[in-house]
């Protein structure tokens, strides 16, 4: 299948019926594309860094993520402009319901003919949003798939090449931490990313229409909403703090369970059992400490997302009411969704791209500095 052929999952059907008549075998698998393979990946990325590594001759310092900036920059990008679109249509529709119900409020000057072109505004942003949100979301769970299987190919190939002094200045646990473990962070990084710019550009619209739709007592509730996007983003950044700290004793506790495999004879017969099991066993706590530590903030940080929306809207409402605001049927709808439209960007996506943003930069340090071993 070529890249980008067609935006859907048809091309399946034929393994589908393969799969009713009898069991899938591996031969009926469909190889990899040219643009997702090791080989390809990690040529491009090699070539790239090779680039890179000349600057050092100017008395430049090699970047590694300008390397895959080059590499997936234009395409990503262009994935960035599809959810604008996506994002842009979520606020439209809203306001196309909300004329909508007008035209059913008693006393309502709306006509016949504008209530039809409502309803078709409402129809064919569901039609875009169906047409918009999976090809954006297979594209960069994609590109993040491909930084991942060129940083693995890049880092794989070098390994390959390390002499006795390079070796001793790394450890084997280290590098399979980061083929294992920390490159799975481009994968999710890339899907939120976009929500960096996204999210504040969706985000002014909607406080227009409220203002023009409520007044100033929109801000009641749209203020909250803007103090709890730095207090997440601060959370996302200590998530980085911690994935880093524990790697660091992630790489410890398998550099240590690959000496005793090694040795497994002579600590069998010295009985070294015990102070060994130990030694694995510190580590490992010093590790879960971390991923504890982690977890509270996690869940902390679930707690602000589920609650956030209905006291914004309840302080917004509250303050409407309280300045003699009338209660009706289009103010209440379109108040109510917009705010579960930029809820999802503002107080989750955006705190997100911060934190995988944050440990994805973290992941390409580390794969930076194995990459400048002889």
């Amino acid at each position: 299948m070529e890249e980008w052929q067609i935006p859907s999952i048809w091309w399946l059907n034929p393994l589908f019926k393969i799969g009713y008549k009898r069991r899938l075998e591996v031969d009926d698998m469909y190889n990899v594309c040219e643009q997702d393979s090791s080989d390809n990946l990690g040529d491009r990325l090699e070539k790239e860094w090779n680039k890179e590594l000349r600057k050092r001759e100017s008395g430049g310092k090699p970047s590694l993520l300008k390397c895959l900036i080059r590499m997936f920059g234009v395409e990503y990008a262009l994935l960035g402009v599809i959810l604008f679109i996506e994002e842009g249509t979520k606020i439209a529709q809203p306001l196309f319901l909300g004329q909508l119900i007008r035209y059913f409020t008693p006393g309502s000057t709306v006509s016949s003919t504008d209530a039809y072109l409502y309803a078709m505004g409402v129809s064919l942003c569901a039609i875009i949003l169906a047409i918009f949100h999976h090809p954006y979301f297979f594209g960069v769970q994609r590109i993040g798939m491909q930084l991942r299987v060129a940083c693995c190919s890049l880092l794989y190939r070098k390994a390959l090449r390390l002499n006795n002094t390079a070796l001793g200045q790394t450890t084997t646990g280290q590098i399979v931490n980061l083929m294992s473990n920390d490159v799975n962070r481009f994968d999710t990084a890339a899907i939120f990313l976009h929500y960096l710019w996204v999210g504040p550009a969706q985000a002014i619209p909607v406080l227009i229409i409220l203002w023009n739709e409520l007044g100033p007592s929109a801000m009641a509730g749209f203020g909250v909403l803007l103090l709890l996007v730095p207090v997440q983003s601060w959370m996302g950044k200590l998530f980085s703090k911690f994935r880093h700290k524990t790697a660091i004793h992630t790489d410890e506790r398998v550099k240590v369970m690959n000496e005793i495999i090694s040795g497994m004879r002579v600590i069998k017969m010295y009985c070294w059992e015990k102070p060994f099991g130990q030694l694995v066993e510190k580590i490992r706590g010093k590790e879960v400490k971390l991923l504890l530590q982690r977890s509270y903030i996690d869940a902390l940080f679930d707690g602000f997302f589920f609650a956030c929306t209905k006291v914004i809207i309840l302080l917004t409402f509250l303050a409407y009411a309280l300045v003699g605001g009338a209660m009706i049927a289009k103010k209440v709808y379109l108040t109510v969704a917009l705010h579960q439209t930029i809820r999802l960007s503002v107080t989750r996506f955006i705190p997100l791209a911060v934190w995988l943003s944050s440990e994805a930069l973290v992941t390409l340090g580390r794969l930076q500095v194995c990459q400048f071993l002889v």
